[in-house]
């Protein structure tokens, strides 16, 4: 009897022991999520932008973006059909912040509680700019909204001086969005001996702008 109490004792020593270990790792998850700003739980589709770093500035005006998927597969062959789970196609969205902005109106966009919390500026996804994949774009009418690709990069040139926002989004084979997506920021500067106009009437420059989104 006093043998069977010790062996109960122990058992349960042990199961307290095990369910602190399970806490500690539990809490030690969720601080690395909070300190990097993820929530992606394991299995979960993800999309993290490689290149342009966000923050990069560069004088060339072209830019060749590229990503990293996890838990989420290309189809190109499926593309536009049924969707699959874990697979499907990429949506880039490309925008340039707008030069000089009415600070009322930069104030609204961000403050706005159904907005996007700032100004969208042009769309750069047309065959002009994207090539291929703007092309694929206009044919299935999302020209001017994002360029569609079935390979884990784009080819964005001719693009203009100025601060511009990367959107990446993962999409299912019938181009329906899911929540699993990316963003970065990045310079294209003005060449050199071609000075920018300074923005009058109180309107903020791109940059000031640009330190919004």
């Amino acid at each position: 009897m006093r043998a069977g109490i010790v062996t109960l004792v122990a058992l349960a020593a042990l199961a307290a022991a095990a369910a602190i270990a399970v806490l500690a790792v539990v809490l030690s998850v969720g601080d690395q999520s909070a300190g990097s700003g993820l929530s992606t739980l394991p299995g979960e589709p993800s999309v993290a932008i490689v290149s342009p770093r966000n923050g990069a500035r560069q004088s060339e005006r072209s830019v060749v973006v590229k990503v990293k998927l996890e838990n989420f597969r290309l189809a190109p062959l499926r593309f536009g059909g049924e969707p699959q789970l874990g697979e499907g196609h990429i949506r880039f969205g490309l925008n340039r912040v707008p030069d000089c902005v009415d600070p009322a109106k930069l104030k609204r966009a961000v403050e706005s509680p159904v907005g996007r919390g700032r100004l969208v500026g042009a769309s750069f996804d047309f065959p002009r700019y994207a090539g291929p994949n703007g092309v694929l774009a206009e044919r299935i009418g999302s020209s001017g909204s994002y360029s569609p690709a079935t390979r884990p990069e784009i080819y964005y040139h001719e693009l203009p001086a100025g601060f511009y926002r990367l959107v990446v989004t993962l999409a299912r084979n019938n181009g329906a969005t899911t929540p699993y997506h990316a963003v970065t920021n990045f310079q294209i500067l003005t060449p050199p001996g071609h000075g920018t106009k300074p923005c009058t009437d109180g309107k903020v420059s791109s940059a000031k702008a640009a330190a919004f989104d």
